[in-house]
């Protein structure tokens, strides 16, 4: 990835000019409520999308913003651009717009492999993100919620082998997804067939794996990003992982089942005191009630709920343990949110 100029690496301490790409988009809803939740500095506020959600309204900070077609003019002046539009969108105009100076913080796939894009999840690398050439790429919803729970631990204990199965939720595929999975289930329980037209099969009182394209390997594309992705945000290019990635009937927040191998033993109050106390993490557990993380849990909230920590029957050297997190907040939102919050805080730290 190559940009025209190379930005600085920090944010102005500021009110910004801040474009909103992909406004119409359900991570683009989310993105105008964190923007009000956690005041952030916004001087004037830009939505952009495609064509046909041009002249559209929304509202936000009390009165109502105009939607624009998305063109290199949008972008002057410009100080950050949330970008949630899907990856060969930003493909083509998160360069025009690091090139005009603003800092891209991506939501998309599009560039979270490439070796001169940072991938960052701030409470796990935040210096990677004052590395960047004028984008950042925002990882997966899966990687963002397992690598929270992994860093602290693999800060006390090398991590050898990690073995993950993900539970995601409708609003991974967005918000036309989480609409369908409404309506069918309606659909189900007036005793009718449901026809899927927006996921490849129903999602009702359903479950499938993962959709997204299987690779030569046989394993789909979401499950190699989260190898890839989690190898990269934790700098362990040779660690070992292996995703089962499914997509499960509930509206939004992801859960997850981890298995973590270490390097050697790893006592479990130990790690639990790590991850209780670990950033944008909450611990729910209740042995005696069975009681642990659920996605409701995570709803509409910030915290990743990790529970069940406990040690692998099979290996002397493993843990295992539950989290659900907000899929459209921690895994989308919340977090490209944090990157500029921490480019913003540290305006005097060098890189890029």
């Amino acid at each position: 990835m190559t940009t025209a100029t190379a930005t600085a690496p920090s944010l102005p301490d500021r009110p910004l000019r801040v474009a909103i790409l992909g406004a119409t988009g359900a991570v683009g809803q989310e993105l105008l409520a964190l923007l009000e939740e956690r005041r952030f500095p916004v001087g004037e506020l830009i939505l952009l999308a495609s064509p046909r959600s041009a002249g559209q309204t929304l509202a936000w900070g009390g009165r109502d913003h105009t939607i624009a077609a998305v063109s290199a003019e949008a972008f002057i002046g410009v100080d950050l651009v949330l970008a949630s539009a899907g990856g060969s969108i930003s493909r083509t105009w998160a360069p025009v717009a690091a090139a005009a100076g603003a800092v891209v913080i991506d939501n998309s796939s599009a560039f979270r492999m490439d070796p001169a894009v940072p991938l960052v999840v701030p409470e796990v690398n935040p210096q990677a993100a004052f590395d960047h050439q004028g984008i950042i790429a925002n990882p997966n919803c899966t990687t963002i919620l397992m690598t929270l729970a992994l860093a602290p631990l693999a800060a006390r204990r090398p991590i050898r082998r990690v073995v993950v199965s993900t539970y995601q939720s409708a609003s991974g595929a967005g918000a036309r997804a989480m609409e369908e999975l409404r309506q069918l289930s309606r659909t189900v329980l007036e005793g009718g067939v449901p026809v899927s037209e927006v996921l490849p099969y129903p999602l009702a009182f359903n479950l499938f794996l993962h959709n997204s394209p299987l690779q030569d390997n046989a394993y789909c594309e979401e499950e190699l990003k989260m190898l890839h992705e989690t190898r990269k945000i934790m700098g362990l290019p040779d660690l070992r992982v292996s995703a089962t990635c499914v997509r499960v009937p509930v509206l939004r927040a992801h859960s997850e089942a981890i298995n973590v191998e270490f390097e050697e033993p790893f006592p479990v109050e130990e790690a639990r005191s790590l991850l209780a106390a670990a950033p944008g993490v909450e611990l729910i557990e209740d042995f005696g009630a069975n009681r642990f993380p659920m996605p409701t849990d995570v709803t509409g909230r910030d915290p990743v709920a990790i529970g069940r920590i406990r040690q692998d029957l099979s290996h002397p050297q493993a843990l295992e343990f539950w989290l659900c997190g907000d899929q459209i907040r921690k895994g989308a939102a919340l977090n490209a949110i944090q990157i500029a919050e921490l480019l913003q805080a540290a305006p005097a730290q060098g890189g890029g």
